[in-house]
């Protein structure tokens, strides 16, 4: 496989991973009735951007997520104020669509006055001194402000993200992570059609000089039983019965050419557990549909297991700096699963996305856990927490995170570069 086609798949990878977090954000911030600005994959400088309808999709140069920027989340950019001349473009029906700030003696089929009032947001109408006379108007609640060659739709009050009942916003911020959960399942469920499952349990490496060679283990033995217990398919009773086994010599029964053979297999303590140096695979066979049920099912539940307990020892701070990994060991990783194949790199796909999901909901300030937080305690105590105080938080938060970000990167650099 070319070192091209890895990038693409990783880069793929990447892309469906964050494009399916925040279309989940997207589709129920829309149906909520939210004015989304922005669906961006990416941070940074644009690469690509596009609009269509209300929403500007964009494509930014640092493949570390995304946004999707809804209206009434952040300050508004551009501000229209009393006194401020301006232009305005009005439709048959007499109602204000554009209102220009600047470039005003280049307009045409325009009304040119001093605002006297305005209010986007509830009552929808503009008040201009024209030429000393008086002019009002209604304005049309997806009228565009125009400036400096950007248009940037009016968001009415109804329009925000705040203004909606705290279970649509909430419904809003939970399915980015929801949207990562479900890619896991079905990317799961692929893997276990892809797979199938053991109807044995034979070894496909015996590693010369090894306590499975000395044993005398040949590559292609079946694993018919260890210590009078059958094991069947069951790879995951094999694995514990040599790890618990350091040192303890086992009596195993194989099948080898069809016959069966006894050996005593003693194995050797290495980085505390039991180790014999060889590698397990099995025969397999097309899953039946209650297997590929199961399958996804155990799938799914091991590997969150695996997840929160890795996050655990994040929280309890029991890590060291290598062993956290930022952007460029992820796509180092993702890179190696690509040159194992496309059964590898899916079930990587699923892990990274379930782990993604995981880590959103966490009550880290910036991150979805945080803001579903805030969005209970404002259920809670009935009214909504200062939004500046809660900005604050977000923007510490996400300064923390992007800090430790770089800090990880330059490890993950570092290590690179030391092999």
């Amino acid at each position: 496989m070319s070192a091209i086609e890895v990038a693409l798949k990783v880069i793929l990878l990447f892309f469906v991973l964050v494009t399916i977090h925040e279309w989940g954000h997207f589709y129920f911030a829309k149906r909520a009735g939210i004015l989304v600005r922005e669906f961006a994959i990416g941070f940074g400088p644009k690469i690509f951007s596009y609009k269509k309808g209300e929403t500007r999709y964009t494509l930014r140069i640092l493949p570390i997520g995304g946004f999707v920027r809804m209206a009434g989340e952040d300050p508004e950019i551009v501000q229209i104020n009393p006194g401020q001349t301006i232009a305005v473009k009005v439709n048959k029906q007499n109602q204000v669509t554009h209102l220009y700030l600047d470039q005003l003696d280049r307009r045409s089929n325009v009304i040119l006055g001093v605002v006297e009032s305005i209010d986007l947001e509830r009552a929808l109408r503009v008040a201009l001194d024209v030429d000393g006379e008086n002019a009002a108007f209604a304005v049309d609640p997806q009228a565009l402000m125009v400036t400096k060659g950007t248009e940037t739709q009016i968001a009415p009050y109804d329009r925000q993200f705040g203004s909606k009942p705290v279970g649509k916003r909430a419904l809003a911020i939970v399915m980015g992570p929801v949207m990562n959960f479900v890619l896991a399942i079905v990317l799961f469920l692929i893997v276990v059609i892809m797979s199938g499952v053991f109807t044995n349990v034979k070894l496909d490496t015996v590693q010369a000089g090894k306590a499975g060679e000395k044993a005398g283990l040949h590559k292609g033995d079946v694993i018919i039983s260890i210590n009078n217990q059958v094991i069947g398919d069951d790879r995951e009773k094999l694995v514990t019965a040599i790890q618990s086994s350091a040192g303890k010599t086992m009596t195993w029964v194989v099948d080898r050419a069809g016959a069966p053979l006894t050996l005593q297999v003693t194995p050797e303590l290495e980085a505390g557990t039991g180790k014999l140096g060889v590698v397990i695979s099995g025969d397999r066979r097309n899953a039946t549909f209650k297997e590929v049920m199961t399958g996804t099912y155990d799938q799914v539940v091991g590997t969150t297991i695996s997840i929160v307990t890795g996050l655990q020892k994040l929280v309890m701070l029991q890590f060291k700096l290598d062993d956290l990994g930022g952007p460029v060991r992820t796509a180092q990783v993702s890179a190696e699963f690509a040159k194992m194949g496309i059964t590898y790199l899916i079930s990587w796909a699923a892990t990274l996305s379930l782990y993604l999901g995981i880590f959103n909901l966490l009550p880290i300030p910036a991150l979805d856990g945080s803001r579903l937080l805030f969005m209970g305690l404002e259920a809670l105590r009935g009214k909504p927490i200062d939004p500046n105080r809660e900005s604050l938080v977000h923007f510490v938060g996400f300064a923390l995170l992007m800090l430790l970000m770089v800090a990880v990167t330059y490890n993950d650099i570092l290590r690179l570069i030391k092999g």
